[in-house]
Parts: C-alpha cells; sequence; structure tokens
C-alpha cells in the first residue's frame, strides 16, 4: 500500500500573463471516489499554484508538476556546454534561472532564453535556432533529450526537448518556469529523484501527461481527451470513478484529471520509483519522469 495519502497532479503552462488556461488542478485521494478538480479564484496563476503547495497541501501528497524539472546534461556532460559557469546540478539550475528572471512577475522566464549567454541553445519562432541547440553538431533536428525522453519515446511518447520553444507540444517556457517555482519551494518539498523520497510527507515528481493516458487506454496520437464521455472511459480504465458532468471538457482539466487518478493506481509500484536508465548521475542533473521506464 502506497505511504501516500492524496494525489496531485497539475497541468502547467509556461504562458505569457498573470491568469492561465492551461494550469488546471486535480486531486485524488486514497478514500476512493473521482478526481477533482482544485479551482483557483479567477483561474490559476503560477504564483497561486507556488503558495497552494507551499501553504495548503494537504499531508502526505504526492504532487505531479507536468513540466521538465532540469534541461539535458547527459548528452554532452553539461547544461551549457562550453560555458564555465554552467549549473553543477538541478538545483543549481533552478537557482539560476530564477535569479535570471527575479524581476519577471507570475515565475516568467523571458528573461532566461533572452540572456546572451543562453540564448544560443534554444529554438525559437521564425526559425532561429541557437548556434548550441543541437549537441556535437547533431545531425537531427529534434534538439537534445534527458535520458529520460529517451525513455518516453521508447515508450511510444512523442517528448519534446526542453530546449525548444517552437510548436504546440513544446514545453521549454513551461519547464522554465517551473524551474522558477521548484526553487522556492527548496526545502519544502523534496523533489524527486534529484532528491531522496523520504519515508513520510509530501514529495514532488515530473509527470508527463501523455503516460498517464497510454495507461488508460489512449493512443499516443489521441491522448487528449475533450469530452466527459472519453474522459470517463479513461478513469475507469484506471479503475476509478466518473466525474460528475456530460458534453465537452478542456483537455488541459481531463489531463490533470485522469493524470491525478493515475498516480493513485501507480504510485505503490516499485518499478516505478527503480526505473532503468536511472542512475545517481541523472537524478542528480536530469531527473526522471514518474512512470517512464
Amino acid at each position: 500500500m502506497t505511504r501516500f495519502a492524496h494525489f496531485l497532479a497539475i497541468d502547467w503552462s509556461g504562458a505569457k500573463g498573470t491568469r492561465h488556461k492551461g494550469i488546471a488542478v486535480a486531486l485524488a485521494d486514497m478514500a476512493g471516489g473521482p478526481p477533482m478538480l482544485v479551482t483557483g479564484e479567477g483561474g490559476w496563476s503560477r504564483t497561486d499554484v507556488l503558495s497552494f503547495l507551499a501553504r495548503d497541501l494537504p499531508p502526505a501528497t504526492l504532487v505531479g508538476l507536468d513540466l521538465g524539472i532540469a534541461l539535458p546534461h547527459a548528452d554532452c556532460g553539461a547544461y551549457f556546454p562550453g560555458d564555465r559557469d554552467t549549473p553543477r546540478d538541478a538545483p543549481a539550475l533552478w537557482q539560476l534561472v530564477d535569479d535570471v528572471c527575479r524581476n519577471e512577475p507570475d515565475l516568467g522566464a523571458n528573461a532566461f532564453i533572452d540572456h546572451h549567454q543562453f540564448a544560443p541553445f534554444f529554438r525559437r519562432h521564425g526559425g532561429r535556432e541557437g548556434t548550441s541547440f543541437r549537441c556535437d553538431g547533431a545531425a537531427h533536428g529534434q534538439g537534445r533529450f534527458r535520458v529520460t525522453e529517451r525513455a518516453q519515446a521508447a515508450m511510444g511518447c512523442k517528448p519534446t526537448s526542453n530546449f525548444n520553444l517552437v510548436g504546440a507540444a513544446q514545453v521549454g517556457k513551461a519547464s522554465l518556469t517551473g524551474m522558477r517555482m521548484l526553487h522556492r519551494l527548496r526545502g519544502q518539498l523534496p523533489v524527486w529523484p534529484v532528491d531522496a523520497l523520504p519515508d513520510e510527507g509530501s514529495a514532488i515528481v515530473e509527470i508527463y501527461t501523455s503516460l498517464a493516458a497510454l495507461e488508460a487506454g489512449r493512443r499516443a496520437g489521441r491522448a487528449k481527451m475533450r469530452d466527459h464521455e472519453a474522459l470517463n472511459a479513461a478513469l475507469a480504465a484506471l479503475g476509478s470513478l466518473p466525474v460528475a458532468g456530460c458534453g465537452p471538457i478542456d483537455d488541459h482539466s481531463s489531463d490533470a484529471l485522469v493524470t491525478a487518478a493515475w498516480l493513485r493506481r501507480v504510485a505503490d509500484d516499485p518499478q516505478r520509483w527503480q526505473p532503468l536508465g536511472l542512475s545517481a548521475q541523472v537524478a542528480r542533473t536530469e531527473g526522471w519522469t514518474f512512470g517512464a521506464f
């Protein structure tokens, strides 16, 4: 039996602004019943989520954040190869991003991708590919991947490099804004596997909602659920009771609801916490996506 009592899934957003339709928060608990959306007044801001995790989190909660908790490191031996000040590990990277962006509201991260020192590593809109976007002149155009993202691809998912800021599937800005939040939560909530999983209390893991959808019977190309019928079919596949409602539902909410139910179902599976490819070095520098084998 899992030691966690609650399971919180957060569909995150790196978009501009202070209130984000792309942020959805869903909670499930071991008492049973369907997962429920947790609503923010007027919609969620990123700082609202930070405040909720710091002050209002239910006890013994496994928190899943849909973002990359670090940048690729193993492929080149550094986040920013050639930069003598490249961070040594994920917590140092989080601090760097937060320091560079300290004047941006709502945990924004535009200052980081615009910074002359780091901009060459990102692919941006308008065909602007930084000179260091690819590692060692790699011929493929996907950019750099973490070890966990290669594991996701082997499972049938289609991950995107955290250095890619182009396209609907890009997670670069979301990941950078999330790193600012992780830095500010440092010392309050451990982040697995950067930190060892404690024997009690709450903890954060990185999630990829498509992994939850796959285990709920969805296909990789049709992971999004945009009506209650599809949502409740996915919840049933995970052994969860259905949510109330009918008709359309936005995919951010459905992603969060399904992933909260999925976390509840798989959190006590030892294999999820001991994936192949997760060395001590990878854990400290790149982290891992919970559920990727």
